[in-house]
């Protein structure tokens, strides 16, 4: 297989789709929280508190016995996600339980799970 083999060497612009696409692209500001957003999630720390969230809404505590840390550093990565909008905590007296935002959260994670379960 040729390095070159997947260059394109014509020299048509297919206006249309170069008009239709241009039309929806989004504003910078979009494209800059996206990237964040996907940024956030390139932790491993973070994607294993993800996976264990998308199993059960979880304390602190419970988090930390899940991934064997102390609490202090799962607090500091629940505090980015917080921050990120990608999970959300709910308190019951003194104490505070992290779920998944929403379902777009949801979604995504178990789909990006399910994409790399695919192509082993």
């Amino acid at each position: 297989m040729s390095k070159n083999e997947f260059v394109c060497d014509c020299n048509i612009i297919h206006e249309d789709i170069v008009n239709h696409t241009s039309k929806a692209m989004p504003d910078e500001d979009l494209f800059n929280k996206l990237a964040e957003f996907f940024k956030i999630l390139g932790d491993t720390t973070r994607t294993k508190i993800l996976f264990a969230l998308d199993q059960n809404e979880m304390c602190v505590c419970d988090i930390a016995n899940v991934l064997g840390m102390s609490k202090s550093s799962i607090s500091h990565q629940l505090g980015t996600l917080r921050r990120s909008g990608i999970v959300k905590c709910r308190k019951v007296g003194k104490e505070v339980y992290y779920l998944l935002d929403d379902d777009h959260v949801k979604e995504l994670f178990e789909v990006g799970i399910e994409h790399i379960e695919h192509k082993k």
